[in-house]
């Protein structure tokens, strides 16, 4: 029986790290599943996202230019990084992913603060 889980890092934010248990197999044999974000905060605020996902046949990029609050994406895939950055001059943002029934969340405010996201 293979093992069920392993620990792997999720990074959200700068410097702040979340650890999920994920599957211990590589993230290139790993089944696809569901990876869910949603984008919260003051109500308007416009926001620029990069998001990398992993997926069996390799790497698919999604980019959102000029995003708004509230948002939500979903992509099938093993792994995720993506990078959110705030447009507006003021107001905040919250970025929560969920992936495997974990969690991780992160929020930041003021123009040009940037979320770094990474889930294995």
């Amino acid at each position: 029986m293979k093992q069920q889980t392993a620990w792997r890092s999720a990074i959200i934010g700068v410097g702040l790290a979340a650890w999920l248990p994920l599957s211990a197999q590589p993230p290139e044999e790993q089944d696809m599943t569901d990876i869910r974000i949603s984008i919260d905060g003051t109500p308007g605020v416009v926001y620029s996202a990069h998001w990398k996902i992993t997926q069996d046949d390799g790497v698919q990029e999604h980019k959102e230019e000029n995003g708004t609050v509230p948002a939500e994406y979903h992509f099938e895939g093993t792994a995720l990084e993506g990078k959110v950055t705030v447009l507006s001059d003021e107001g905040r943002l919250d970025v929560d992913v969920q992936k495997d029934g974990n969690r991780s969340s992160s929020s930041t405010s003021g123009g040009g603060s940037t979320l770094n996201i990474a889930v294995r």
